[in-house]
């Protein structure tokens, strides 16, 4: 009978000791079983950014003109302008008194704080299209602590929405000029972001305070409306993001982008692509498991991962979702799912009509 028991003992052990060899590196299980989902760009002017929590199978839509500048939440102190509107700013010389600042003094200035002129030196007056921050650059330099080495910026509003008729097949990712404001902003003594901003004639200026909430990547201003306003969820809540863009072509300056894809890279989401060299890219993208995932494509200081990448607006069908390629993205909470795009118009060929599925890994 002991010699029964001591053999038993002994198989537990063994069993038990075989289930941990056999998952010493455990994925965690998603609470989402994926989907397939049409996010609400909106058309072919695409009106809405549309921010998507995988795990929650959840959007949220802001309007791509609700917001101007977004202010980081970390312990830096970064503000940064909205790409998806076309903003760009730059540092106005010798200006330190934003009521002292004329718009006749800043004629020449307003010729170069453009955006997709085809002139690389307009770089420098958009943010890192990479999204790395806080270590990437911004156009508005950080706040300093000390009040007076926070300069005055003329800042490019960017465009309104377009309202008018959009040809099938065609975007519109901008329409009439939002106008100019000059922008001064410092910190507050607890540890918050203090916006001065007036249009460029005016002799007096308003005033926005605006509190750090580490929930969140940042909390977001309209000048245009005079208020705080929200736009992303909280930073764990969402994990990609469809969207018009501001990106940069190599030689050539800035550029706006229709159906772009950006990843929340700020709260630690990491994406790589997956191409298909032969066979069905549906068929990859379906026998894709955990095991495949491979950690060392991740990026995680880039946004830019899914991008554009995902679509041909110049295929040999005309608008065309790549076959060849699906995308893996690791949450904030450490969940990987698989992502493919199945669609970039509706049936009636409206662009700004998107479709993906996902699926947990």
């Amino acid at each position: 009978m002991k010699k029964i028991l001591f053999c038993l003992l002994i198989g537990t052990s063994f069993i038990s000791q075989s289930c941990i060899n056999d998952n010493e590196d455990p994925v965690a299980v998603a609470p989402s079983d994926g989907a397939r989902v049409d996010p609400d760009v909106g058309g072919a002017t695409q009106p809405n950014q549309v921010w998507f929590d995988l795990s929650a199978n959840a959007e949220i839509l802001t309007k791509r003109t609700d917001w101007d500048l977004a202010f980081y939440s970390g312990s830096a102190f970064k503000v940064v302008l909205n790409s998806s509107i076309m903003m760009a700013a730059g540092k106005i010389p010798d200006a330190t008194n934003i009521d002292m600042v004329t718009e006749s003094n800043l004629t020449s200035l307003k010729n170069q704080v453009q955006v997709a002129n085809f002139n690389p030196a307009n770089e420098i007056y958009i943010d890192d299209v990479n999204g790395n921050f806080p270590a990437g650059y911004t156009a508005i330099g950080e706040i300093k602590a000390n009040d007076a080495e926070n300069a005055v910026y003329l800042v490019n509003m960017g465009k309104e929405i377009y309202t008018g008729s959009v040809p099938t097949g065609s975007v519109a990712t901008g329409g009439d000029s939002r106008g100019w404001m000059k922008v001064q902003i410092v910190r507050t003594t607890d540890g918050g972001y203090k916006v001065k901003y007036a249009e460029l004639g005016a002799t007096t200026h308003k005033e926005l305070t605006i509190a750090k909430n580490t929930a969140y990547n940042y909390s977001f201003v309209s000048l245009k409306n005079n208020k705080e306003v929200f736009i992303q969820p909280e930073k764990k809540k969402w994990d990609i993001c469809f969207t018009v863009f501001t990106n940069i072509i190599a030689g050539a300056g800035s550029y706006i982008y229709a159906d772009f894809v950006t990843t929340n890279n700020v709260a630690g989401v990491g994406a790589y692509e997956v191409l298909v060299t032969s066979g069905s890219g549906v068929e990859a993208y379906n026998n894709f498991k955990t095991s495949d995932i491979d950690q060392s494509k991740f990026v995680y200081n880039d946004q830019r991962v899914i991008g554009a990448n995902w679509r041909n607006p110049v295929g040999t069908n005309g608008l065309e979702v790549y076959g060849d390629r699906f995308y893996i993205i690791k949450d904030p909470e450490g969940f990987y799912f698989k992502l493919r795009f199945t669609r970039l118009t509706n049936t009636a060929g409206e662009r700004g009509r998107p479709q993906f599925e996902y699926k947990p890994l």
